[in-house]
């Protein structure tokens, strides 16, 4: 439970916005009323204006200004007498603060079909993603088995899971940073964690150069601690960010150890960056920390803490400039500290932009002129790294610049992805330029190849499932995506989507441990299934669908794939701290399976 601190107000305080006064024209119903009130008086001259009166009895009858309250008007107020209005007025006043925050439309919205965009939404059972009910994007839905609220009288958990402050409270008033340099864990315990860290998490998002961290962070040791207490906030942020997200991935202590362990290290974390003033000072080492503990919140089921805390960073980087070239807004910098730049911002970017896939949320990270032709390797400096991790971050960047503009910007609004056959040609020729733009050692692989490398380079292998991942997830939107002109691609559909959850397959069997941690990959193998689900669902109700769903080998194993998801989430779901999240999906998933899921299938 987290220990209220004396003498610290409240980080969020909820403000109720004054609704704008509206009026209504030309509604018969109101005129209607408004003179069936007003039929006892005497009659009036003709009136040029049509539309009821919203001043108060009193205004009206000393014909003054009706500055209207909550419950009274001003003027009433000031003279001290009975404020009244008409039925219409009070009609007119509870309708216009109800929606003058809406957005403003034209026309009502049309009734969506069921499968506008090659989704239908599943029978809902109890869940932890669940809240209450309100309106939002279909799309939005399909993936987080809710609505994303904009209207809710009180707070609102936006994803459905997280409900707590994510950042324990251990802190005191006095303490500054060497309260959070004080429970440090030793160093010998710390190199373990920061081994892990960059044996899981780095192969992944490789933002941080290894060798000036361990340069940063071995100096740090070596001083004598009252010059400890005075290093930068921004590197023992980024420390304890990395000890919390290793901590994710060690298998040697129980899952209720790790989780207490890596939480209280997130919050030094966060205790750091505020203790080193970050949301008015903005470093490297202060983004690379928000980033990873963006991360750390979604695998620590706290999607909406995440989504929240990742706001924060994309203002930080686009006030520290990372969106612009580097070779315009710091010219004289080393080739290394540009390199740094480039990279960070494309951790950014990715970060940004899969998520708001994920979560149907438009992007944020939309505004740069940082190109990714760019990011090159210099034999000659320091900034020389791994040339298969700068083929990946490449690969990863390119993608989502495309995926940026063309699906997470259409699917925030409920757009379909391609609106014409040409459009849709020309952007799945775009997806496959981008694929070919890959090394052969991410394109040409099979799970035996993929075996036999895990005991070589289990580094490329990460890289790879997740940039298949990435790729195929989103061909797989692009095919089941619809319009009026454009239907869905079945086959191609279904072809992207296995591609996509078959990653995720070979992610669990050579690195179980870590499958369960990334919620990402969970999140999107989960979207994978149930795409197939909607799809093998629709295809029966077509004439003679039922025999073909039975005898394709494309539904067949599409079918199998639905089955073998089922089955590693009822493992997740299993033992002691099994994942409530993963149960839920089970119980989704198994809503696709009318027929006994132990026939024979191919695999």
């Amino acid at each position: 439970m987290d220990q209220i601190v004396p003498g610290h107000p409240p980080l969020y305080t909820a403000i109720s916005p004054t609704p704008t006064q509206s009026t209504c024209f030309g509604s018969p119903l109101l005129k209607d009323e408004d003179a069936s009130l007003q039929q006892d008086e005497p009659p009036k001259k003709k009136q040029k204006r049509n539309k009821p009166t919203l001043s108060c009895f009193e205004c009206v009858e000393r014909k003054t200004k009706c500055d209207r309250g909550r419950p009274h008007c001003l003027a009433c107020i000031k003279r001290q007498t009975e404020c009244k209005y008409a039925t219409v007025a009070n009609i007119l006043e509870e309708t216009t603060r109800s929606v003058a925050n809406a957005r403003r439309m034209t026309k009502p919205p049309k009734k969506k079909a069921p499968l506008s965009n090659g989704f239908e939404r599943p029978k809902q059972a109890p869940n932890p993603f669940e809240r209450s009910a309100s309106r939002g994007s279909t799309s939005s839905s399909t993936g987080l088995l809710s609505n994303v609220p904009y209207s809710h009288p009180t707070a609102s958990n936006v994803f459905g899971i997280g409900s707590e402050h994510p950042f324990a409270n251990y802190w005191t008033c006095q303490g500054g940073l060497p309260e959070t340099i004080s429970v440090l864990p030793e160093k010998l315990q710390a190199d373990i964690l920061l081994e892990r860290y960059f044996e899981c998490v780095d192969p992944v998002y490789p933002m941080i150069h290894r060798q000036t961290f361990y340069a940063d962070y071995e100096h740090f040791w070596s001083l004598p601690q009252d010059e400890k207490d005075r290093v930068d906030g921004a590197l023992i942020a980024l420390t304890f960010a990395m000890l919390a997200m290793g901590t994710q991935f060690v298998t040697t202590t129980s899952y209720r150890e790790r989780q207490q362990t890596a939480e209280f290290y997130v919050s030094a974390a966060h205790q750091s960056l505020r203790m080193s003033s970050y949301l008015n000072k903005a470093s490297v080492r202060s983004i690379q920390a928000m980033v990873l503990v963006t991360y750390f919140l979604i695998n620590d089921n706290h999607a909406s803490d995440g989504w929240a805390f990742a706001g924060i960073l994309i203002r930080q980087a686009y006030a520290m400039g990372l969106h612009r070239d580097p070779n315009i807004v710091c010219p004289n910098a080393s080739i290394f500290e540009k390199q740094i730049r480039r990279k960070l911002w494309q951790a950014v970017l990715l970060q940004d932009t899969f998520l708001t896939v994920l979560l149907s949320l438009p992007p944020s990270a939309t505004h740069t002129d940082v190109s990714v032709e760019d990011l090159i390797d210099d034999s000659s400096s320091i900034a020389n790294s791994n040339p298969t991790d700068t083929a990946y971050i490449r690969g990863c960047w390119t993608l989502a610049n495309l995926v940026q503009e063309t699906i997470c910007s259409p699917r925030s609004l409920d757009l379909p992805i391609c609106a014409t056959p040409r459009q849709k040609s020309k952007l799945l020729a775009d997806f496959r330029a981008v694929y070919r733009s890959f090394p052969d050692i991410f394109r040409s692989w099979d799970a035996e190849s993929i075996s036999q490398l895990c005991g070589t380079n289990k580094r490329i292998v990460r890289q790879t499932l997740f940039l298949t991942s990435n790729y195929f997830h989103n061909v797989m939107l692009l095919h089941s995506s619809s319009s009026p002109e454009v239907p869905v691609n079945v086959r191609g559909a279904l072809e992207a989507a296995h591609d996509a959850i078959n990653a995720f397959f070979l992610l669990y069997q050579f690195f179980e441990s870590e499958a369960r941690v990334w919620w990402v990959f969970n999140h999107r193998a989960f979207l994978e299934a149930m795409c197939i689900g909607n799809i093998l669902r629709e295809e029966a109700k077509m004439d003679g669908g039922e025999e073909s769903l039975l005898k394709d080998p494309l539904f067949l194993r599409a079918k199998a794939d639905i089955v073998k998801m089922i089955e590693i989430m009822q493992l997740m779901s299993e033992g002691d701290h099994g994942s409530a999240v993963a149960m839920t999906r089970v119980s989704v998933l198994s809503t696709y399976l009318p027929v006994p899921s132990d026939e024979h299938v191919p695999t």
